[in-house]
């Protein structure tokens, strides 16, 4: 089960919203998305979990590119919604050379996190799916200035960590009420 939210800073603190990824089909789509919940530049957060598998963390700024975390690219890579935030820039992969996310993953039955047939481990035992590493990629310190630093932030696990990010930035009774 999916859940995603926007957290959107107001000069009255966070206001939070829950949100449709139906129409979503790529980073671009889900950074409009955002920036139309903004008020002036402020941050908007959107957040993403897959009950018990994966969360992701897209920072939206003004103009400015996205600033994404994902706190495990393998499970995200079987997912529909982890897919758009697993960019090539994200995941250091040249765009040219014509490694295919969706040639490395098959999306058939794995959307409740189910590991995939074929899966190979790598040298320290976590699973990786093709060319996406296993655990934690992004930007550890997109929410380093609300107070949840790189190690806070790679600490979380999946089954609550967007509780714990409300926390930090002093809107868990908002996310809690959309959820």
């Amino acid at each position: 089960m999916y859940f995603a939210a926007l957290l959107a800073r107001t000069e009255d603190g966070w206001e939070a919203s829950d949100t449709e990824l139906d129409e979503v089909e790529t980073l671009a789509d889900l950074a409009d998305l955002a920036r139309e919940a903004a008020e002036d530049d402020e941050p908007v957060l959107v957040c993403i979990e897959q009950e018990g598998a994966w969360f992701g963390v897209v920072r939206v700024e003004g103009e400015d590119d996205p600033r994404i975390f994902v706190s495990d690219a393998a499970a995200a890579a079987r997912s529909s919604y982890g897919e758009i935030l697993l960019t090539d820039e994200l995941l250091g992969r040249d765009p040219d050379d014509g490694d295919d996310l969706d040639l490395l993953v098959d999306l058939d039955g794995t959307e409740d996190g189910d590991p995939v047939q074929g899966d190979e481990d790598d040298e320290d035992g976590a699973e990786a799916v093709g060319s996406v590493p296993a655990g934690p990629v992004g930007d550890t310190g997109l929410l380093a200035d609300f107070g949840l630093g790189e190690k806070d932030l790679l600490s979380l696990t999946s089954h609550d960590a967007l509780s714990e990010i409300a926390d930090a930035l002093g809107c868990t009774d908002m996310l809690e009420a959309v959820r």
